[in-house]
């Protein structure tokens, strides 16, 4: 009771204020995502995204040697294709940026951690997450073709794939094609609460994913559900995940709390493209403080419950928590 306790206290410096400070963000929390092209000496800014670019695998690679310099242990790759068709072939090309990338960085940096998206949406020409026939996207004729991305990323080196397109039984069919080629060290971070959210636009531009009719919420999660999340979360880890992913971060605090709460493993969150760009125009703009915001939000997500951050702030935050 007052004036005996006295919480202020213990925040009268810094040494102390970081002494029993009870949530701490490393840079090994963190993954960088960065978006590969095809090409040579490409990097071209992303409109959307101030400070983010779409790399050749030439540009790709000091761009991680510098990231990697800053404290960054992780990078997760999307691709963006020379061309697009209805079935998104160039996501399980072996020669394509992707998986090109992979091999690049594995040489190179043996020690990194690499992760792929493995997803239709950057790679059809419709922009939907699956194979689509009369208006409809197909579900179960949509596994195949993830499991085949799954396994030439796999192939390439990748340590860890991602699967980020919401299709009903795909992590067992990705854990399947795996195992099945010998390879079931390979992990597998399911995006297993992605909502169907508006905090994607600018990942949109940046990969030309815009739907070309209807939109995900067919398949991506109602906003305003969290007891189904916990539905998402156990089928994956049921089916072979080994990390869970909540999508997006900011708005889904409470989702992540609960998966960490309810299932004790290894959670993700994105701290997605439109959380990304809302926050640097607002820094822009002189309304918020950018650096103080960036890691404060980094904290949040990391209290949250969340064991990695994926985020494109990543590179910056690292330098500021050194």
């Amino acid at each position: 009771m007052f004036p005996v306790t006295r919480p202020r206290r213990l925040r009268r410096s810094e040494a102390l204020r970081a002494m029993v400070r009870e949530t701490h963000v490393r840079p090994t929390d963190l993954v960088y995502p960065l978006f590969v092209v095809p090409g040579k000496r490409v990097r071209r800014e992303i409109g959307a995204m101030p400070g983010n670019f779409h790399l050749s695998v030439d540009e790709l690679l000091p761009e991680v040697a510098a990231a990697r310099a800053d404290g960054i242990g992780a990078v997760l790759l999307f691709g963006i294709p020379e061309r697009k068709d209805e079935r998104g072939s160039e996501a399980y090309d072996d020669s394509a940026a992707v998986q090109t990338g992979v091999r690049a960085l594995k040489d190179r940096h043996p020690e990194l951690i690499v992760i792929t998206d493995v997803c239709l949406c950057e790679y059809t020409s419709h922009g939907h997450c699956g194979l689509v026939e009369n208006g409809q996207v197909l579900n179960d004729p949509t596994l195949d073709v993830l499991a085949h991305t799954a396994l030439s990323h796999a192939r390439a080196g990748a340590d860890i794939v991602a699967p980020s397109d919401m299709m009903d039984g795909r992590v067992g069919r990705i854990r399947e094609a795996l195992d099945g080629d010998g390879r079931a060290d390979v992990a597998i971070l399911s995006y297993a609460a992605k909502y169907a959210s508006a905090f994607y636009g600018p990942f949109r531009e940046a990969v030309g994913s815009t739907p070309q009719f209807g939109d995900r919420r067919a398949y991506q999660m109602d906003p305003a559900n969290a007891d189904e999340a916990l539905i998402e979360v156990g089928l994956d880890l049921e089916e072979g995940a080994d990390i869970v992913m909540v999508k997006p971060a900011l708005a889904y605090l409470d989702v992540i709390r609960r998966v960490k709460d309810e299932f004790r493993v290894p959670v993700a969150a994105y701290n997605v493209s439109g959380e990304f760009s809302m926050l640097h125009a607002a820094a822009t703009n002189g309304w918020i403080e950018r650096e103080r915001a960036i890691l404060e939000v980094l904290t949040s997500i990391k209290r949250a419950g969340a064991d990695m951050i994926l985020t494109y702030h990543a590179r910056e935050a690292a330098r500021l928590l050194a």
